[in-house]
């Protein structure tokens, strides 16, 4: 019987000069937000997750199993990665483009990629080839590549980038769907409002530290704020439509 991976356990992960001793835990069924000033290593801490970069120090395990250890193919068909400028190296269709997220899996099995198509409300898109979509309409096809991979956990660096309001608004619906229907989901924002309205969990980093980790009210809370960005701000309007006023 397949083990099933429920977490992604973090300790004193580093990369020299970059990041230093995080530690942390990251739950399937979670948006996790990783947010901090330019600089801070937010995207250098995706990517170790990820297993684009070898850590200097520490370790992340996936339920005990260290995951620079494992096979990239095993890692793969764990972990989605969707990285902060994707390349599209060819003009093919979406459908063609979306079954490439089945190669760490080895087939190009239909109905994952009809179910990645269909989340991402791509099925009359499927023929189209990806060169006529507009960004924000490739950026649902690139979640939804991934999405056909069938991964544990997803980790998206800076996905709202470049989108409109309109587009941001769809996608982070689509992460908070994803994580709703039993995986991780883990996004790299810069958009502090949609961080405090989407993740259940932010990690606020500063200088290559993890300043603070906890539900968005806390970790982004005024005092938080100050000390991490520098500036006074504070939050306004009901739970789930939180607007940041920043006063200095």
């Amino acid at each position: 019987m397949t083990h099933e991976k429920t977490a992604i356990d973090v300790r004193d992960l580093a990369l020299d000069g970059r990041l230093h001793g995080v530690s942390t835990r990251i739950l399937k069924g979670q948006v996790t937000a990783i947010c901090g000033p330019n600089g801070a290593g937010k995207s250098t801490l995706l990517r170790l997750l990820a297993g684009a970069l070898v850590p200097s120090a520490g370790e992340a395990l996936l339920d005990g199993d260290r995951m620079h250890d494992m096979h990239p193919r095993t890692r793969a068909r764990a972990i989605g990665y969707l990285p902060q400028e994707p390349q599209i190296a060819w003009d093919l269709s979406v459908r063609n483009l979306v079954s490439l997220g089945r190669l760490a899996h080895g087939d190009a099995r239909r109905e994952p990629i009809d179910a990645a198509l269909a989340a991402m409300g791509l099925e009359d898109f499927a023929d189209r080839p990806v060169s006529t979509l507009s960004g924000g309409e490739r950026a649902r096809v690139l979640l939804a590549r991934v999405l056909a991979g069938e991964p544990r956990f997803i980790l998206a660096d800076e996905p709202f980038a470049s989108l409109d309001l309109a587009f941001q608004a769809s996608l982070a619906r689509h992460l908070r769907t994803q994580a709703d229907e039993g995986r991780g989901v883990v996004a790299v924002a810069h958009d502090l409002g949609l961080a405090h309205k989407i993740a259940d969990r932010v990690l606020l980093l500063k200088d290559g530290k993890l300043h603070a980790d906890g539900p968005p009210a806390e970790a982004l809370s005024t005092e938080n704020l100050r000390a991490v960005f520098g500036v006074d701000a504070h939050w306004l309007g009901e739970e789930g439509a939180r607007v940041l006023a920043v006063t200095r």
